[in-house]
């Protein structure tokens, strides 16, 4: 990890140096979720396709984003683009560009593993493999359900961070709060992948420099994990889409794509690095 560097840069920069004398694909098509599921989990995520077939995953309903590329003509200009420029956009600050951005990077990172012939491992669980025990304080960056009765029935205690105020309080076997500084006092940490989106992964993670397990984990956590292990996170779990062609259908339909894509946990312990995955993939000399 570069001082002052970004997570957003570090990941472009890895793409780009990846891309140094090896073509990478160029967008075939971007699909959006139908307008009928946007209130439900079927409507959250659209899909990037590259023109290899592979697909990258990016949350769609953060602020008017998916408002504002159903009303553009973005949609049909994306295909044939550069991905890798596109990815640079996840580094700039309007929605829209973050989310496209986003999508990009994670389709290339997919696409990279592919070439290198990584695999990433199956997940052991839903909440990041914490295993909350007594004595434990758990920190929670959004509200994942599952994991408060886990915490509450080990006798772990649970400060949840939150973006909105009307939260905020003590609740049965929580507490939430805005202060993301009070990650500080936490030994396990439990984070969404829509911090990677809405720009407040740095920020989120130095907050988490006294915890033992960090655990990152959502569809939308589909990129390279080196930045992120070098900021201290342990598990990076994500969707491993295993039918591509059957993700899109589903998208269209409005129906739910889950069933398309395995549930993985890629762990900083067993996480050999891209650089040394690239060597053994015969990319780099």
């Amino acid at each position: 990890m570069t001082t002052g560097s970004t997570i957003a840069a570090e990941l472009i920069a890895l793409l780009e140096d990846f891309a140094t004398g090896v073509r990478l694909p160029r967008v075939r098509a971007l699909h959006l979720p139908r307008p009928e599921t946007l209130d439900s989990r079927r409507g959250e995520f659209c899909a990037l396709e590259l023109e290899d077939g592979t697909l990258g995953l990016a949350f769609v309903l953060l602020g008017d984003t998916w408002a504002q590329l159903r009303a553009s003509d973005l949609v049909g200009r994306l295909a044939g683009a550069d991905a890798l420029q596109l990815a640079g956009g996840y580094a700039r600050g309007d929605a829209v560009g973050r989310t496209l951005g986003m999508a990009a990077i994670n389709a290339l990172s997919r696409c990279v593993f592919d070439r290198v012939g990584y695999v990433a491992p199956d997940s052991a669980d839903s909440i990041g493999e914490l295993d909350p025990r007594a004595g434990d304080h758990v920190g929670m960056v959004g509200l994942f359900g599952p994991l408060l009765g886990r915490c509450s029935a080990a006798g772990a205690r649970v400060t949840v961070i939150e973006l909105r105020e009307d939260l905020v309080g003590e609740h049965d076997g929580y507490r939430v709060t805005l202060d993301a500084a009070e990650l500080a006092s936490c030994n396990k940490v439990l984070c969404t992948s829509s911090v990677l989106l809405n720009a407040t992964a740095d920020g989120i993670l130095r907050h988490c420099a006294n915890a033992e397990r960090v655990a990152m984990i959502g569809p939308g956590a589909g990129c390279l994990p080196d930045p992120l292990f070098a900021r201290g996170v342990t598990l990076f779990g994500g969707s491993w889409i295993t039918d591509a062609g059957a993700v899109v259908d589903a998208l269209r339909a409005g129906e739910a794509w889950s069933a398309h894509a395995r549930k993985v946990a890629i762990r900083r312990g067993e996480y050999p690095g891209l650089a040394r995955l690239a060597v053994a993939g015969g990319r780099r000399p």
